[in-house]
């Protein structure tokens, strides 16, 4: 008996957009922290994907404190990250990272981290996570939005490294671009973007610019006065790189450059303690 022929099975080969797609990494963390009876405790908590945040202790005046961990050792090109955190009214609440977070080479797509940061009436966030390292050709899209209601504080400090001089690292190209908005009782009181694309390092060489240095760093405080402004150029002979402050409408900015990374840790240690801000003891290590 004659046997029947089968159709030949045609299998489709996945795409090479479509194999880096599936193998992209995606977390998000939202938490909400509640002041109850002068004690900061954490209420809902979510971690999904390769984003976990831990609790190592309270501090004795009832401040939270919360550690960030991305347990991908790092970002590259299409990883998106998306961080949510409210303090409601009369909360403490400090974050920091378990370690600086890497955004390595890119073949073409962004990483992305979106932040989102709401505080309530009397709430108080110390937000301080560890630098941002950026590699040679990587590329980064990071947002922050900031909600504050009347009566709220906030310390904001992120910093930024353009390649591990220490390891004789440097990144040539690839794309920064840092979108801050920080609005008050739903009022936009500062807006900035900083974008440096292609060919960085020349962009960092212009003294205008970066004038040669290869780490930056802002810190935000609301509430912040002249009062904020004198007490950082009051430490201005234990700083390394260049730093100064300016203050405006009820917040103070502080802004810093340095050579390199391991320069602008301390400087900004040197900043927090003269204003006073929570020093998380990972910073210390």
């Amino acid at each position: 008996m004659q046997g029947r022929e089968h159709p030949a099975v045609i299998t489709h080969a996945p795409l090479p957009a479509e194999i880096f797609a599936g193998n992209r990494g995606i977390g998000r963390i939202a938490l909400d922290v509640a002041g109850i009876d002068g004690v900061s405790r954490r209420g809902r908590v979510h971690e999904a994907g390769m984003l976990r945040v831990r609790f190592p202790n309270a501090e004795a005046d009832g401040t939270l404190d919360a550690v960030l961990i991305n347990s991908a050792g790092g970002l590259t090109g299409g990883d998106r990250c998306s961080i949510e955190i409210s303090v409601r009214a009369g909360a403490r609440l400090t974050v920091t990272t378990a370690a600086a977070e890497k955004i390595y080479r890119s073949l073409g797509p962004d990483a992305d981290i979106d932040v989102r940061l709401d505080i309530g009436c009397g709430g108080a966030l110390a937000w301080l996570p560890q630098e941002t390292i950026l590699f040679d050709q990587a590329r980064l899209r990071r947002t922050i939005n900031v909600a504050l209601a009347p009566g709220a504080r906030l310390q904001l400090a992120e910093a930024v490294v353009f390649g591990r001089s220490a390891m004789g690292e440097a990144v040539a190209s690839g794309l920064f671009s840092d979108c801050w908005r920080v609005r008050v009782d739903g009022a936009l009181v500062f807006a900035e973007t900083v974008r440096l694309d292609g060919r960085i390092a020349q962009r960092l060489a212009v003294p205008a610019i970066g004038g040669g240095c290869a780490a930056m760093a802002t810190l935000m405080c609301i509430p912040g006065n002249d009062e904020t402004v004198a007490a950082v150029r009051a430490a201005q002979a234990g700083f390394i790189g260049e730093v100064d402050a300016s203050a405006w409408n009820g917040f103070a900015v502080v802004r810093l450059i340095a050579a390199n990374g391991a320069a602008l840790r301390r400087d900004l240690i040197v900043v927090m303690k003269a204003l006073g801000a929570p020093l998380p003891r990972l910073w210390l290590n």
